[in-house]
This record gives structure tokens, sequence and C-alpha cells, in this order.
């Protein structure tokens, strides 16, 4: 096909078929894009006819892509994400009056502890854009990515989609909180022997914490495990549970009173808070702003020196 032939060729099918790839569902696809099931459906269609390939098959509830399909995508891939950066290139952004709609990912103590901040600095320079946020973790924060339902995020990150970016906000420390009115530091013996409570998006019952300790042949017994950090205050008030967080999250649990923070009795690595984005948008300047906002607002350059 010569670049004469790309006229006949819609670019709306392939954000289809990009789309298609990663939600495996009709439905799933026009939810994302907003469209209605038949407009998907007539662009499947079309797509087969360009490609003269079935490019997915129903597996059960799911529709897998055909060998020629994933290597349509493998293609597709960085010729979208190039085509994304010239026409973001040309565009100009002014946060006082720009509407623009950002959508990125934070993990649940993210959004505790250091949303707030970063909120109030977004409002005042760009009272009009519309922020969303969603859950990320380094479980979801790969496939948010790739997908496009999210352009940032701020996380612990693992491994990242190929065209993904990243940088390191903090390096942060773990700390130990409790309600009870006991003076002193706890030592390791009572550390071990008191009820411990754990935030866990997955509902486990062991952490990073339960390694180390097990490095000395110590365990801990954890009685309680809540979904996120909100709230984690009100539930250790009057009780002997103690809770491992962030030092950031400890900082903003204990400004509100009824906790204290300290060191844990146990020697631990530091963390790294990573900003993830998306190579497509590394240079539209909508996105380049509000990376900015975040590392100026989220991140802590003192912790990385």
């Amino acid at each position: 096909m010569n670049r004469n032939d790309l006229r006949r060729v819609d670019l709306n099918l392939l954000i289809v078929f990009e789309t298609l790839i990663h939600e495996r569902s009709v439905t799933r696809a026009a939810e994302k894009l907003f469209l209605g099931q038949p407009a998907i459906s007539a662009a499947l269609a079309r797509l087969r006819a360009l490609f003269d390939d079935p490019l997915f098959v129903r597996t059960g509830r799911s529709m897998e892509p055909t060998p020629r399909a994933l290597e349509i995508f493998a293609l597709l891939t960085p010729a979208l994400d190039s085509i994304s950066t010239a026409i973001s290139r040309a565009a100009e952004f002014n946060p006082a009056t720009s509407t623009t709609v950002f959508r990125i990912g934070l993990s649940d103590d993210v959004e505790f502890a250091l949303l707030p901040h970063l909120l109030r600095r977004l409002r005042a320079e760009a009272p009009h854009v519309v922020l969303v946020v969603r859950r990320a973790n380094y479980l979801l924060i790969p496939s948010l990515l790739a997908s496009g339902e999210i352009s940032v995020g701020v996380c612990y990150t693992e491994e990242l989609p190929a065209n993904a970016k990243r940088k390191t906000l903090r390096r942060s420390q773990a700390k130990l909180l409790r309600a009870d009115t006991v003076p002193g530091r706890l030592s390791l013996d009572d550390f071990c022997a008191r009820p411990h409570a754990l935030v866990s998006f997955a509902g486990d019952l062991n952490g990073f914490i339960d390694d180390e300790l097990a490095k000395i042949s110590r365990t801990r017994k954890v009685v309680l495990a809540v979904p996120q950090f909100n709230g984690l205050g009100t539930l250790l008030a009057g009780t002997d549970l103690l809770a491992i967080v962030p030092d950031y999250t400890a900082a903003a649990l204990t400004a509100a009173g009824g906790l204290r923070a300290e060191d844990v009795p146990i020697s631990s690595h530091t963390y790294e808070l990573s900003m993830a984005w998306r190579g497509a948008q590394d240079n539209d300047p909508a996105e380049r702003w509000l990376r900015a906002r975040i590392q100026m607002f989220v991140g802590d350059p003192d912790s990385l020196t």
C-alpha cells in the first residue's frame, strides 16, 4: 500500500482495533470509546475486510486476537503513538482557561496523603480542568497505561508497558502508627506481640514487613486487613492495634490527632514512589504541565539525595 492508499483508511478504525485488543470485548470497547455496540461491530466488520483476516475469534466470553491481529497490533502501536505525539506537539495549553480532562491513576496511599496538596495547586492554576482519579497499584498500572484509561500514574511500580516512561518522585520509609498512650517506643518483642492492622488492596494478610521479620525468624499477627488508608486512624483509636504505613501517609494520619508515629523496630529498605506515563504523551503540553505539578507537589527531592 502506498501513501495515497491511506486515504481510504479511517483512523478511527485503528483506534477501535487497538481498544478491542486491550478489552477483548465488543461491549467493553463500546463503553471505553463511548460508542454503541452496533458501531463497534460495524467497525470490526470493516477492519476484517481491510486486513482480510478474522482478527478476533470468540472464546467463551472473550474475543481472542488471531496471530495476524497481534502482528498488526505490534506494528500499529508505535505508529499511533507517533501520530499522537505529532498532534500534541502542535497543541497549545493555557492552564488558566483549559477545560482538559486529565485521567490519572493513584495508589490509595498517594490519593489519601498527597492528592489534597496537589489538588489545591491544580485548582489555583487551572480552575476549569477536570481530574478523574483511578485506583492504581503495581498490578493495575500497566494495563491502565497500555489501554489509555490513564495518561499518568503515581504508585510503586514494577513492570510497565514497553512505551511507558518512569521517574522516581520520592523514597519513603515505613513508619509505625499507634493510638495507645503507653510511653516510649516499642521494642521488637512488643511489636511482634501486639495485634496489627494491614492496609491491603487485595486483602492479603502479609506485607513487606513480614518478609523482613522472617529474615530474623520473627513473626507478627495481623488481625485486621482493610482496603484503604482513609479511616485507619478511627480504626486504631482506642485499641492496641499497630499499623505500618509509608512516612508521608503517617504524616497525614497523625496530623488529624489521636495517633503517633515512630520508627519501625526493625531495619527495612526504602521504597521508591514513581510517576509513570504513556510515551505517546511525553511531549503533550498539557500532560507535561500536569507531570511537572505532580513532581513538584507529590515528589520529595530531599528523599532522593
